[in-house]
């Protein structure tokens, strides 16, 4: 009689507990912020990432923090891996990271991504460390095919439900090349879609970076009819993988999990494309450095907000949701508060830098970005200027705000250890014309 009543009061108990739920992680490279419709482009076609944007969170100013390289991609994963910071990630050390946390919690850790972007330590850390044949999805018309192809596999055929599954799921677009089938090309009429809101033929000044390799992929000046063109390719490639993530949600519908399961959406960073007269990352406008961050699923409120994130806010965040330990001495902040509704924002700053040739600083709507090779200074006030189109930073009327948030970038400069001086000797500022670049190929 006893042991009858020891197991019905266990069975109560069990009953009484969550179940813990799974994380399916969808990483996108090169996405833009404004490429999801159901964030605010009505033409692009994303009804799997609307699905998520819809019934879950979404946060409007996330942010990758930046790079010390040209390859953004690199860094930026291995900070969101990590937890850590621009200048604190150790890429040798896989104790305390995002898979090593998530396999120590119990869950059935699984990567599949690049090989070439990402500390090997870091993805080493997941049970099942897997990588994509580098450049299939890309030329194959169809981004995101096999990399959904291979996660559905894993799901109906490797994983074992006694453990909960922790997919981090990283596809290979849509950086370029963009190549996409007519089925995704033929969602658009070239002609049709929008220029972006700052598109200029050339960015109007020498920011440091205007000859790395995504600059050379299209001629300068930027033309309209060169910037449809990738754009066109660009939301080709991004309908595609949508397409893919939808058929990876209803296998998890099949196997009954999807409403066991949160799900987040983001990418490395995000990409200019005719914005700023630009073409890549490598620059800290918000079409540059800001990301899609997007949670939903079992325990995950339906709302937005404005607040700063970090895409190495995502780790501390799922870990935060599922009950794992995280280490002390992360820099990102869990962002469950924010959805719950019980802070406003975990920083009141957004701090970004690249190379040694671009450093920001946003606070509120105002945003800094200073150039110290070029000796400019950028001003921007996002909240009626979301495209930094206006540049205050000459205005007499801004002088003392322009001072307060110089303090406010040197201060978090040394928050976050990077040295990088922000004034140069003999700093130079060309403006960038069709004269430029004649003088630039004789060089």
């Amino acid at each position: 009689m006893r042991t009858i009543l020891l197991a019905a009061a266990l069975a109560l108990s069990d009953a009484g507990q969550e179940k813990r739920p799974n994380v399916l992680f969808l990483f996108t490279d090169d996405q833009r912020p404004d490429t999801i419709a159901a964030l605010g482009n009505a033409l692009i076609r994303t009804p799997n990432l609307d699905r998520i944007a819809n019934s879950g969170f979404a946060f409007t100013s996330a942010y990758c923090m930046g790079s010390t390289v040209g390859a953004v991609c690199t860094p930026s994963r291995h900070m969101m891996l990590s937890g850590r910071s621009l200048f604190r990630y150790d890429p040798k050390k896989a104790e305390g990271t995002f898979g090593d946390v998530m396999r120590k919690a119990g869950y059935a850790t699984w990567h599949l991504g690049k090989r070439g972007n990402t500390a090997r330590a870091y993805q080493a850390a997941f049970e099942h460390d897997l990588y994509l044949e580098e450049g299939k999805d890309r030329n194959s018309g169809h981004h995101g095919k096999s990399a959904a192809d291979r996660t559905i596999e894993f799901l109906k055929t490797s994983w074992k439900k006694e453990s909960p599954f922790f997919i981090y799921l990283a596809f290979e677009g849509p950086h370029d090349p963009r190549v996409a089938a007519p089925e995704w090309m033929g969602l658009y009429k070239r002609e049709e879609i929008p220029l972006p809101a700052n598109y200029r033929p050339f960015h109007p000044f020498d920011n440091g970076e205007l000859f790395v390799r995504d600059e050379k992929l299209a001629p300068w000046p930027r033309t309209e009819e060169v910037v449809r063109k990738h754009l066109h390719d660009y939301w080709a490639c991004i309908s595609s993988i949508d397409h893919h993530v939808g058929r990876i949600f209803r296998a998890l519908e099949e196997l009954g999990e999807f409403e066991n399961t949160v799900i987040v959406f983001s990418s490395d960073h995000g990409l200019a494309v005719g914005s700023h007269g630009l073409f890549g990352k490598q620059n800290l406008y918000e079409d540059g450095m800001g990301v899609p961050l997007l949670f939903s699923g079992p325990g995950i409120p339906k709302g937005r907000s404005g607040a700063f994130a970090y895409l190495y806010d995502i780790f501390p965040t799922i870990a935060d949701r599922v009950g794992a330990k995280v280490p002390g001495d992360l820099d990102g902040k869990s962002l469950m508060p924010v959805m719950r509704g019980e802070k406003a924002g975990v920083r009141d700053a957004v701090f970004l830098a690249y190379r040694d040739v671009q450093r920001a600083v946003r606070r509120g709507d105002w945003k800094l970005i200073r150039y110290p090779k070029a000796n400019v200074t950028q001003l921007f006030n996002l909240k009626d200027d979301p495209h930094e189109k206006s540049d205050l930073a000459g205005r007499q009327e801004q002088a003392e705000r322009v001072k307060e948030l110089r303090a406010l970038l040197s201060e978090e400069q040394k928050r976050f250890d990077d040295k990088a001086p922000l004034e140069v000797p003999n700093p130079g500022r060309a403006a960038v014309d069709e004269a430029f670049f004649r003088e630039a190929r004789k060089k």
